[in-house]
């Protein structure tokens, strides 16, 4: 058995050759990220960009995934409205979604929240990350604190519901603090936010952020899959 995590990437600004994003991530965030969910054996990891037909979700890929990973910028309202709508639904019964950095305006998570999702933002600033509860799963591996040393502002006020656990903290040299690693149950389903990851910086080439986001694949996984894959195929055990 194994797990079918799909990675979601707008994918505009790494296509244009102006852009910072196509110089930090040539191949396209979502495959950065795929290639630091790789070290998991147990996955199994297909993309989808907004670009493809049906965004890269058709029912088939979308009935098919356990863990749906999102990142989104500038083009949320591009998403249709009936994909967001599968999307939450498929998180109701049970499907895990990991919202990264703009992701936070994203149709499918601001239907989760029910909330605006709005928070304060500016450009290019240094970003301490603090793991405030090192006993979540989502934290394990991680020391007391990230150094980002450029990274996009996100403060408070972040209009989202009461998370079930705050993991990361995100301090600014400006000043500002940010919730920055939320979790939330939906349903049947798991949330998890996550703030750093802005196109410009090479955020996800850290080392420790790619730990964090494998820990937040499995933690969002859902149950029934994990059970599957820590017991012996019955089948095994007859010969």
């Amino acid at each position: 058995m194994s797990i079918n995590v799909t990675i979601w990437n707008e994918n505009r600004h790494e296509k244009d050759e102006n852009h910072a994003a196509s110089k930090v991530y040539p191949n396209g965030i979502h495959n950065t990220i795929k290639e630091a969910l790789s070290m998991n054996e147990n996955l199994v990891i297909r993309t989808a960009t907004l670009d493809e037909d049906y965004c890269g979700l058709p029912d088939e890929v979308l009935d098919q995934t356990d863990v749906l990973i999102w990142w989104g910028h500038s083009a949320h309202a591009e998403v249709p409205d009936s994909l967001a709508e599968k999307i939450q639904q498929a998180v109701l019964k049970g499907m895990g979604f990991i919202a990264l950095h703009s992701a936070h305006l994203s149709k499918p998570f601001v239907r989760l929240m029910g909330t605006s999702c709005t928070l304060q933002w500016r450009d290019n600033d240094r970003e301490r990350l603090w793991n405030v509860n090192p006993s979540h799963p989502i934290a394990k591996g991680i020391d007391k604190y990230i150094e980002l040393p450029r990274e996009e502002m996100y403060g408070e006020f972040f209009d989202i519901p009461k998370p079930d656990d705050v993991v990361f903290l995100g301090w600014f040299a400006g000043g500002e603090v940010f919730r920055s690693g939320c979790t939330f149950q939906r349903g049947y389903g798991k949330v998890f936010y996550f703030q750093p990851g802005h196109e410009e910086y090479p955020v996800y080439h850290d080392q420790n952020i790619q730990q964090i986001l494998r820990n937040a694949v499995d933690w969002a996984t859902p149950l029934a899959r994990r059970e599957e894959l820590s017991c012996p195929n019955p089948a095994s055990l007859e010969k």
